[in-house]
């Protein structure tokens, strides 16, 4: 017996869209990174409205070329705006998880959600909608098949959504062994890790060590939006990039039961 459900990653503010998914009455599984701190092809988004978009096009210019340079220019803006961008930050943030939960407060929503690098975890599990579960570190059996759930993303600018080696290892092995892994960060293969317009170094060792020892038949991921490549088998694991949902509004579909 086969039935749907949809998986979406980096929804970056597209509440709205990701509200339609729900309504559909299948479950979901959002991999994080529900807020918009930059869209990198337009420079809006929630550190934008803190610094403005000129800034920020210089801070993505200089992030890919010299990320010391991008840090400095984080810590020059926030000498000559006389604030502390972190507090003004979360505060923005505040308000996108309320407009977060607004949105997706949908009767009978059947939704597993993780956090991304972008997220801030304790203030996204705060305010999840009715019918929306926290599953970072928990397995769940949907149409007879076992999902195992990591959040967070690699250590880079050190936002509170990302974790370090030692916390993904200790989630992941906390799983243990499941038919479908799903977390927002790929595996460190170039292929799956590197993005053309972002830059390279995305991919989790743990999560790559995970496929290896435990080797889940897909494993689904985000992060990426724009990869070398979505989709690429791993031994016996098909691993799959769901997409950038913020751009193309549409969800990934699984099939549970069907090969």
């Amino acid at each position: 017996m086969t039935s749907d459900l949809f998986i979406v990653s980096d929804v970056h503010g597209a509440y709205a869209p990701l509200a339609s998914i729900v309504r559909r009455g299948r479950p979901v599984l959002v991999l994080g990174d529900l807020v918009n701190l930059i869209d990198y092809r337009t420079n809006v988004g929630l550190l934008a409205d803190v610094v403005g978009r000129d800034v920020v096009a210089e801070m993505v210019r200089l992030r890919g070329a010299d990320p010391d340079a991008a840090r400095r220019r984080w810590r020059q803006a926030e000498d000559e705006l006389g604030l502390d961008l972190r507090q003004a930050l979360a505060a923005h943030m505040l308000d996108s998880y309320v407009e977060m939960r607004d949105q997706l407060t949908i009767d009978d929503a059947d939704v597993e959600m993780i956090h991304g690098n972008v997220d801030d975890p304790d203030m996204l599990r705060a305010h999840l909608p009715p019918g929306h579960r926290w599953a970072d570190g928990t397995t769940r059996t949907i149409g007879g098949e076992v999902f195992g759930f990591a959040g967070g993303g690699i250590p880079r600018i050190g936002g509170a959504g990302e974790v370090d080696d030692d916390q993904m290892e200790a989630t992941l092995e906390s799983l243990g062994p499941v038919e479908i892994l799903c977390t927002h960060v790929p595996p460190a293969i170039p292929m799956l890790a590197d993005d053309v317009v972002g830059g390279s170094g995305k991919g989790s060792r743990p999560v790559l060590d995970y496929l290896r020892r435990h080797r889940p038949r897909i494993h689904y991921y985000g992060d990426v939006h724009q990869p070398r490549a979505v989709r690429l088998r791993l031994d016996a694991t098909t691993c799959v990039n769901v997409g950038y949902f913020r751009a193309t509004h549409r969800p990934w579909r699984h099939r549970t039961g069907d090969d």
